[in-house]
């Protein structure tokens, strides 16, 4: 099961009924925090809690997102180098999911931080490549991360050398 954490304006659009909070992922990577982007066209920023790991998904129609989360962690996951065996644990550990509302402040704020990156990348680019974007704001350093490895995507390479493949 995946639990996400979304921010109010995410939770308004997708209308999804939103349990307490108390659950927890049954993932390896554990739960994840959502918002939306008001880019054109609208995108959903997720981030792995334990990682910070960022994916962004169309936000359209909002209904399905999370729906459509789901190969996105999968191809983010792929393209970060980690092996079939994690990734497809992961995919089917996702079918299930649950909204609550946002609960690490520290999370909410790295959102905040992928979401300035991201416009000005968007701005300075004719075409919005979201999986690309993905790795690159991944390569951010982030505060939480500074006592361990520094940025999502090496965060994310540590965790899977824990991984037999």
């Amino acid at each position: 099961m995946l639990v996400v954490h979304g921010t109010r304006k995410f939770l308004d659009r997708v209308k999804g009924p939103v349990n307490a909070g108390d659950e927890k992922s049954t993932t390896e990577l554990g739960d994840w925090y959502a918002t939306v982007l008001f880019w054109k066209p609208q995108v959903a920023l997720f981030v792995n809690e334990l990682t910070l790991v960022p994916v962004l998904v169309p936000m359209a129609p909002a209904v399905t997102v999370l729906d459509r989360l789901v190969p996105s962690v999968a191809a983010v996951l792929r393209a970060h180098g980690l092996g079939p065996l994690l990734v497809d644990n992961e995919v089917a550990e996702m079918m299930e999911q649950r909204l609550t509302t946002t609960q690490n402040r520290s999370v909410v704020g790295i959102m905040n931080e992928f979401a300035y990156l991201g416009e000005v990348y968007v701005r300075s680019n004719d075409a919005i490549d979201l999986p690309a974007l993905s790795l690159r704001l991944a390569k951010t350093p982030c505060g939480p991360l500074y006592a361990r490895h520094g940025s999502p995507d090496r965060e994310l390479v540590a965790f899977a050398a824990q991984w037999p493949e």
